[in-house]
């Protein structure tokens, strides 16, 4: 098995080897709500998904980040660094309801539910993924507009600096 390959697999939550059937309601909604501190990869992976710490450490980094820009401290940089890993956690989270939400049943059964009850999505699944269609657009249009106005600003304070 190529390299390429063997990492796909290890970096992809499994139901099989933990012999336990998934719900696909559940790992959406877990997603949803708390998918940027990992809940839905430690649901499907297990405490040993390093994906799902992950998510959690790079919440844990937003968190510090946005609380140091918020009472001025540190530096600008570093905090807008965790501040940016935070808020891929939390965009990535909306992104992985969508994706989970959006799987053929068929395909979800046979990677989490083998020889188990078949899944039956219903407008549960669906409602879910569109409002993280929703907020998770919101959330990134509003991060890049924010962004782009913090580097404008400080372009404008640079070029005042400049010119006195």
């Amino acid at each position: 098995m190529p390299a390429a390959s063997q990492a796909s697999q290890a970096s992809r939550p499994s139901a099989v080897s933990a012999g336990r059937s998934r719900s696909k309601l559940l790992t959406v909604a877990l997603a949803f709500l708390f998918g940027s501190l990992g809940a839905h990869r430690f649901y499907l992976g297990g405490l040993r998904d390093k994906y799902g710490w992950l998510h959690l450490l790079a919440t844990l980094a937003g968190a510090v980040g946005v609380t140091s820009m918020v009472t001025e401290a540190g530096s600008p940089a570093l905090n807008w660094t965790f501040a940016v890993a935070g808020g891929a956690s939390v965009i990535s989270a909306f992104l992985a309801a969508i994706v989970y939400g959006l799987r053929a049943d068929d395909k979800w059964d046979a990677r989490f539910n083998p020889g188990g009850t078949p899944t039956r999505s219903g407008w549960p699944v669906v409602i879910l993924v569109i409002l993280s269609l929703l907020i998770g657009t919101g959330l990134l249009m509003a991060g890049l507009a924010i962004s782009f106005q913090t580097f404008f600003e400080s372009q404008v304070e640079a070029a005042r600096a400049l010119s006195q």
